[in-house]
């Protein structure tokens, strides 16, 4: 398998496969294919895997791609925005926000992630759910806006503002922090939390969400009566 991903703010991922080789992606999610492909649905990893993946954003079936010859397939993102391929060792995982999760290898394992911490779910900006990504094999996500990608080492922060965590490594943690200061929770403009990512692994900050696009666009939608 060889891949490009092209496209500017607009992505796609653009995927060779050889004969034999299988991609997989949410239902219908290809774009484009060229070339002897074969599609099959079904569901991933049981009944229980299938319906945790429903409510961390994704489709109850996954769509199978398989090639019977040399074949090309291609996968959009649905919003502007960057798409990030990880490789993945066994058993190593990624924790996404809801709807991350674009396409790949047929060994991967989706599932479902609950936040455990309380004040986190609440107020983290990320919610209760999100996508757990497991190995072995390589996994293509889609992120909102630009991505800024940081390696934190053991016990090192990043603070951020609720909602732009895109995705982290299994071995970090979230939390949240309240802002200190009265006039700073009042007028600082920031929020009363941040969400704070501890190390050690990778922590990928996106600069646009979905949830804040639509929260800057509201007040200029004419509502029809």
């Amino acid at each position: 398998m060889r891949y490009q991903i092209e496209g500017g703010s607009l992505p796609a991922v653009v995927i060779q496969l050889d004969a034999g080789e299988t991609i997989m992606s949410e239902l219908a999610g290809r774009t484009w294919a060229k070339g002897p492909i074969e599609t099959e649905t079904r569901g991933t990893g049981g009944i229980g895997k299938s319906i945790g993946r429903m409510f961390s954003g994704e489709s109850l079936f996954m769509s199978h791609y398989t090639a019977k010859g040399p074949a090309e397939i291609g996968f959009a993102s649905s919003f502007a925005g960057s798409i990030i391929a990880r490789e993945l060792g066994p058993g190593e995982s990624l924790i996404c926000q809801k709807s991350a999760f674009l396409c790949s290898t047929s060994g991967v394992d989706l599932s479902i992630f609950f936040q455990k911490k309380l004040g986190a779910g609440f107020f983290g900006g990320e919610g209760f759910i999100m996508q757990k990504v497991t190995g072995p094999g390589v996994v293509f996500l889609e992120l909102d806006g630009y991505v800024k990608e940081y390696d934190l080492a053991a016990g090192e922060e990043l603070v951020c503002d609720t909602g732009v965590l895109a995705l982290m490594d299994a071995s970090c943690k979230m939390d949240i922090r309240m802002v200190k200061g009265l006039k700073n929770k009042l007028f600082g403009g920031e929020g009363l939390v941040d969400t704070v990512i501890i190390g050690p692994g990778k922590a990928y900050i996106q600069t646009m969400s979905l949830a804040h696009l639509g929260g800057i666009l509201s007040p200029y939608i004419v509502q029809k009566k």
